[in-house]
């Protein structure tokens, strides 16, 4: 059984060697959502690591990164689950690498399920994706994992307005709520809160959880399987996580260390 708090240790320290090795890329919004993919991957969602090749493909549970600048998590993640070798790792953002700096379908790297990385568009898309699944009969759910400075965006309203009056109870909205984008603080820039209250007046069933607490978000994904509306989980989470001079700090939304903070990252990982 995979030992999560380690699998979380090893993708934080494949994200900085990633950035660093590329010189560029987003580090700050990856490190909040380790925890999540973490558990996702390897606790909850259904999907066949031999990707296409399974004859239980089309009942595979879907996931969306709709911040979808966040690759380095993803791609992290997925190689150290087995849907690619993890000496892949080392060409991404490389010229002609399928590990882009946004997920793109045409590299056709496992696990992609659709390009991503303009803002605002992931849940509007899972929610289309949703009711198609509703329409097949096929039991199956999608997980769209959004930034909070992404929801300032008005289509993904939209997509909360319509999953609400159609009661799709097979969308679970996934929101890194780490509390800053890339020119500074949410709430001081455009406000969400209260985004449970808001969320819940949309349809939605809303569950608040630790981003970085495991036991508790395997916990709450199990709940948000269970229930008979869209659910929300709101994910409190710091950016930066497991490297104190880039925890908060909005500075590192998409900046790659230099070979001092390269090193000082690695140093406080392996600790």
């Amino acid at each position: 059984m995979t030992n999560l708090k380690e699998f979380t240790k090893q993708v934080r320290k494949d994200i900085i060697q990633m950035v660093y090795g590329a010189k560029s890329g987003h580090i700050g919004g990856s490190l909040s959502s380790v925890e999540i993919l973490a558990v996702l991957y390897n606790k909850i969602l259904n999907i066949p690591i031999e990707w296409d090749k399974s004859s239980k493909f089309v009942m595979r549970d879907r996931f969306i990164l709709s911040k979808g600048h966040v690759t380095p998590v993803f791609y992290s993640t997925l190689a150290r689950v087995g849907y690619f070798d993890v000496e892949l790792l080392k060409t991404f953002r490389k010229l002609g690498s399928s590990l882009q700096g946004h997920p793109c379908l045409f590299t056709k790297l496992p696990g992609i399920e659709i390009s991503t990385g303009s803002l605002g568009q992931g849940l509007s898309i899972g929610v289309g994706v949703a009711q198609g699944l509703k329409l097949d009969k096929i039991n199956s759910k999608v997980y769209v994992l959004l930034g909070d400075g992404e929801i300032q965006e008005g289509s993904t309203w939209e997509g909360f307005m319509s999953a609400g009056a159609k009661k799709l109870d097979n969308i679970v909205a996934i929101i890194d709520k780490n509390n800053l984008q890339i020119d500074g603080s949410v709430q001081d820039i455009k406000t969400l809160d209260p985004l449970d209250k808001k969320l819940e007046a949309f349809g939605w069933n809303v569950l608040t959880v630790d981003g970085h607490n495991l036991d508790e978000l395997e916990q709450v994904f199990l709940k948000a399987k269970e229930s008979k509306f869209p659910t929300a989980v709101i994910c409190n989470t710091i950016k930066g996580k497991g490297v104190s001079f880039m925890e908060g700090n909005a500075g590192w939304h998409g900046k790659a260390p230099n070979e001092e903070q390269y090193n000082l990252a690695m140093e406080e990982l392996n600790a």
